[in-house]
């Protein structure tokens, strides 16, 4: 079995007409740290079925959160895979100082941040892209009443407004909420993943959300 044919993720349906489902929001893995050291010491010697276990373990997550960076199916399913595979190749640099997701998920966003470098020269994306799971955050969601008939359609525009706001931030910006706010890590975790101190991650945190407020401002008044 080859690294590539291990490694397929199922990309996403291809279909305007109905929207694919933004990854939904997931729990930090509650991985026991003694199984995952032996699964990736025997990646390390080769074994590609040790390494499926820990892809299996970690893709959904890898994957939402390339998603939430760059709101396009396809990109995530790309980089995702090139992710896995990239972390394949360098097992052998990884020295157990940090958790292995840890490691993963600094490969997954150093990716992710090269690829949006390179697209900014490219179109405009689709606004049938922009799908940001935006009914699982509770103060967003407070705001659109569930007891009009009109609360899908509400929720629907709400979600193509703070998707617009996600792409107006910087990459920095974005990507620590969506790996504190969509994901669910915890500072210090971050803050391993971004190569920065735990200060810096609280307030690019706190200056994204001033941000998206201010970008929203008008559509929740």
């Amino acid at each position: 079995m080859s690294l590539n044919s291990s490694l397929m993720i199922e990309p996403a349906p291809d279909n305007a007409s109905e929207p694919v489902p933004a990854p939904e929001v997931l729990k930090p893995p509650a991985a026991d740290p003694t199984e995952e050291q032996v699964l990736v010491h025997r990646a390390r010697q080769g074994d590609l079925a040790a390494y499926d276990d820990l892809v299996r373990r970690y893709q959904e997550r890898i994957y939402a959160t390339i998603y939430h960076m760059t709101s396009n199916h396809e990109d995530a399913n790309d980089l995702a895979q090139e992710t896995f595979i990239k972390a394949f190749q360098a097992l052998k640099s990884f020295k157990g100082g940090s958790s292995f997701y840890t490691w993963l998920y600094r490969i997954a966003v150093n990716k992710t941040i090269n690829f949006l470098k390179q697209r900014k020269n490219r179109s405009h994306m689709s606004l049938n892209d922009l799908d940001f799971n935006a009914e699982h955050d509770p103060d967003l969601v407070a705001l659109v009443s569930d007891k009009t008939p009109r609360r899908e359609a509400n929720l629907a525009e709400l979600q193509e407004k703070l998707n617009e706001a996600m792409q107006k931030l910087s990459e920095p910006h974005r990507l620590v909420v969506t790996l504190h706010d969509v994901q669910g890590l915890a500072h210090d975790e971050i803050a391993e993943i971004m190569d920065c101190n735990i200060g810096t991650v609280r307030s690019r945190l706190f200056y994204a959300r001033q941000q998206l407020q201010a970008y929203l401002s008008d559509y929740l008044k």
